[in-house]
């Protein structure tokens, strides 16, 4: 589903990504764990063709999208839900949900995908109606991932779910993300919490300072000693 070949991505004279090669297959769960600043989110912000490209190669589903722009990228079936959720504070949580299927033309499913999302959070189903910034942080991440939902990604990149959110409400959403991948979706998660992340993935990159160090199942990845110094040890 996605291939990434020494992909370096700089910002003015400072390399954030360095090399970077990885891949996911179709229906995995894959996930990039790492320290602040190791260029996890710039990652995805190059998948999702917003962040400047030096060099290398990024193929989704067989078609290089290396220079295409955003929107071209989510046609190509990927949907990105960004760190800090970045709802639209101003509309509600059902035109939130309505933007996200903004490239679709198929009504009639449009509003089915609404009602799989309230299924997922029934939360949002009680708050369809109320303007989404003045949801609570664990609303808005649910909404940020409804939306991203909408477009029927085949791709899913996930940054950051668990953020800043309460351990329960951090359950309820990896609860939605476990249920996404077992019905097949292909993700891509980035997560600050390296045990939560590799527990529900099927494999794991390592980046420091921009750079893969590790890479394997994430079984291997959490018994390895030097990850379960460096990051699950915390």
């Amino acid at each position: 589903m996605l291939r990434i070949e020494g992909l370096t991505v700089a910002y003015g004279g400072i390399e954030a990504v360095r090399g970077v090669s990885l891949d996911v297959a179709e229906g995995e769960l894959v996930t990039i764990v790492g320290n602040n600043g190791a260029g996890k989110t710039t990652t995805l912000m190059a998948i999702s063709g917003v962040a400047p490209i030096r060099s290398g190669r990024i193929v989704i589903d067989g078609a290089e999208t290396t220079r295409l722009a955003p929107h071209a990228i989510v046609a190509r079936g990927v949907a990105h839900c960004p760190e800090g959720r970045l709802v639209f504070g101003r509309l509600t949580v059902h035109e939130n949900l309505r933007l996200g299927a903004y490239q679709r033309k198929d009504g009639a499913s449009v509003r089915q995908d609404i009602d799989r999302v309230y299924a997922l959070f029934p939360r949002l189903l009680e708050r369809r109606t109320q303007l989404a910034g003045t949801l609570s942080g664990g609303e808005q991440q649910m909404l940020a991932i409804g939306r991203a939902l909408m477009s029927r990604p085949r791709l899913l990149m996930l940054d950051e779910p668990s953020l800043g959110l309460a351990p329960l409400i951090v359950q309820r959403i990896f609860g939605v993300i476990r249920q996404l991948h077992a019905e097949g979706v292909t993700i891509l998660l980035v997560e600050q919490n390296a045990h939560l992340a590799l527990t529900v993935a099927d494999r794991a990159y390592v980046l420091e300072t921009g750079e893969v160090r590790l890479a394997g199942s994430a079984k291997a990845l959490i018994d390895n000693p030097e990850v379960r110094r460096a990051y699950l040890s915390q």
